[in-house]
């Protein structure tokens, strides 16, 4: 049950949040309300956080499939 935990934070979440506030700021950019530019910087920041850590955990997968091939049916 950990493991799934563990899977689901480091791969589901990031990506979840990536594409969440990708729409949020579609959306914010269509409404009357504008971030101030603080906040859109703060954002873009975050974004970018968060694509870099999405692509680390494709690596760190891609390193695990190879040295330890069974550690996904691992429950």
């Amino acid at each position: 049950m950990q493991e799934v935990l563990i899977v689901f934070s480091v791969t589901v979440a990031p990506l979840w949040l990536i594409l969440h506030y990708r729409s949020k700021r579609q959306t914010n950019s269509q409404t009357s309300r504008q971030m101030s530019d603080s906040e859109y910087h703060q954002l873009e920041l975050l974004a970018e956080k968060a694509e870099k850590m999405a692509e680390r955990i494709e690596t760190l997968e891609k390193i695990l499939d190879h040295e330890a091939p069974s550690w996904r049916n691992r429950v």
